[in-house]
């Protein structure tokens, strides 16, 4: 019983402790890889489709098969993966944050609608975590601009995301946010392919690697005594 309740309140422990971290500091950490593994961290985890999708889905009727196959991500909504590999670090970043400004107010649109259903309390926490994701993606950016030393050429980001389109259907309505989770999860999960590309590989220095080469194998026989 004990494992299991380790179980289930892990991830939300996790998340408490990315999503405090980033806030409770009050401003931007300067250190590249602890910032960029956070930010990794939060897209992965944003990525799973537990903490939104299969709530939502649950929650508004939408647990059968038939309908479970409609829950599929709408072409264009969110930018490939591909897409974002093909931007500069400062406009993957902008790119980000505006799809990320995209999903919190369509997760507040979701909360209006469940004021008074179950899910509205993940429906908060959720957005919550976002704007930790948010507030991160905006001290990376601020981090690489005080790096760099000139300014590097833009390049045309993806077209802008489209928020799930307004029906009078409440069915449809359903359907439409159940298929701008699904894109919004493979969307992170993209996220944090690409952050993972940022990281920095060890490397050995220089003048490790002259001396590795300097060296020269001398028969044993001549060595001096």
């Amino acid at each position: 019983m004990r494992a299991q309740l380790t179980r289930r309140t892990l991830p939300c422990v996790v998340l408490g402790l990315l999503f405090l971290s980033t806030m409770a500091r009050g401003g931007c950490s300067g250190k590249y890889q602890a910032l960029l593994g956070q930010l990794r961290a939060q897209a992965d985890f944003m990525g799973n489709t537990s903490k939104l999708l299969d709530h939502y889905i649950h929650t508004q009727g939408l647990d059968v098969p038939e309908l479970k196959k409609q829950c599929k991500e709408r072409p264009g909504t969110f930018p490939s993966e591909d897409a974002l590999r093909g931007l500069s670090k400062q406009d993957f970043l902008q790119t980000l944050r505006a799809s990320l400004e995209r999903v919190l107010r369509t997760l507040a649109a979701f909360q209006l609608q469940a004021s008074e259903d179950p899910r509205a309390e993940e429906l908060r926490k959720a957005k919550h975590f976002v704007l930790g994701i948010k507030n991160n993606v905006y001290c990376m950016a601020q981090l690489l601009n005080s790096s760099s030393d000139t300014a590097q050429p833009t390049k045309a980001s993806p077209g802008p995301s489209q928020s799930p389109t307004p029906s009078p259907d409440a069915f449809q309505r359903k359907i439409e946010g159940c298929k701008f989770l699904d894109g919004f999860h493979r969307f992170m999960r993209s996220v944090g392919q690409v952050l993972g590309d940022w990281e920095e590989k060890p490397r050995r220095s220089r003048r490790h690697r002259r001396s590795r080469r300097g060296k020269r194998l001398v028969p044993r026989g001549l060595l001096p005594r």
